[in-house]
């Protein structure tokens, strides 16, 4: 309900409360404040018939200032968000968005992307509406829940081969002052410890015990803080290094593109950074048990271990003997 209280001769408050919503504003007049106090009563009873006329864009760009931002992964959804909002179905508006409008999306973007994108574009699609159906109140349904998803791609299982390793070693080189080798480095601490690139950039050595043998992530993909074992030769990966902070002395930007310039060298054809990862739980495997390796890998579901764990069958026979 509404109510005006005078505050003296020309200062009146309006005050609105309805639907949980909570709003109060000062005025110079009691009819000014009486004029307000009406309008967002109705825009606050309206809210989801006045939304359902704004673009479906709008919706998009106030989930990217509202919610994604205090993601950790913010700058690339919302990169991804302003793609969105480049597209035809960004101007629909809000109360016309049928399950067709996005089935009709989703087959352009296969035109243009692999599944995977598509996926995750959808993924961010369907949370925004999520938001504005729960906390916002602005919508009732979400039409993508009647939308099929593309067939997510197979698992990623490249692994890199004795050969490639040796010529992305000759194409680095040994002298850990320039930043080429230390990225090839940090390939190398990454197959011991599975540590993801952002993480491996990311460590100052008052995270690192090497007479324990730790590494502590404070923030990690997940956000939970994790401790890390370290293997002998991982700590001494570290030990090898430049005295820098962070360690490595690497940004995730200038890792990744030292990467791809390393590989190209090394004639090193689609082997990524983040291949490591794979290659180093498949090796992992071998010597801690499942809730180990999951623990010090950071997968909170086991599930996750059967998408990087890549050993194959020709190995497996060699240990059953």
């Amino acid at each position: 309900m509404a109510s005006i209280a005078k505050l003296s001769a020309n200062r009146f408050r309006a005050q609105v409360a309805r639907k949980g919503v909570r709003k109060s504003q000062v005025f110079a007049s009691r009819q000014a404040a009486k004029d307000w106090a009406a309008r967002q009563e109705y825009l606050i009873l309206n809210s989801e018939g006045i939304a359902s006329q704004a673009p479906f864009g709008d919706l998009l760009d106030r989930y990217a200032r509202e919610v994604t931002v205090s993601k950790r992964g913010a700058r690339v959804e919302i990169l991804r968000i302003n793609r969105m909002r480049r597209d035809d179905i960004a101007w629909l508006k809000v109360a016309d968005l049928r399950p067709a409008d996005f089935a009709a999306w989703r087959d352009r973007r296969l035109k243009d992307v692999g599944p995977a994108s598509v996926i995750r574009e959808m993924q961010t699609m369907s949370s925004a509406i999520n938001v504005a159906i729960k906390e916002w109140g602005l919508l009732s349904t979400n039409p993508l829940t009647d939308v099929r998803r593309p067939a997510a791609p197979p698992a990623r299982d490249r692994l890199p081969t004795a050969a490639e390793m040796e010529r992305l070693a000759l194409s680095a080189g040994d002298d850990l002052q320039h930043a080429t080798a230390r990225a090839y480095h940090a390939w190398l601490f990454a197959l011991e410890t599975a540590m993801r690139a952002g993480e491996i950039c990311g460590l100052t050595w008052d995270r690192v015990d090497l007479t324990r043998r730790t590494v502590h992530l404070e923030i990690t993909k997940n956000g939970r803080s994790r401790q890390v074992p370290l293997s002998s030769e991982a700590a001494r990966l570290l030990e090898a290094l430049p005295k820098a902070d962070p360690v490595f002395g690497l940004t995730p930007r200038s890792l990744d593109a030292l990467w791809r310039k390393l590989r190209s060298r090394a004639g090193v054809e689609g082997l990524t950074f983040h291949d490591s990862r794979h290659a180093a739980i498949t090796r992992l495997a071998a010597k801690l048990d499942v809730l180990a390796l999951a623990r010090m890998v950071g997968h909170r579901d086991l599930k996750m271990l059967q998408v990087y764990y890549n050993e194959s069958a020709e190995d497996l026979a060699k240990r059953l003997g």
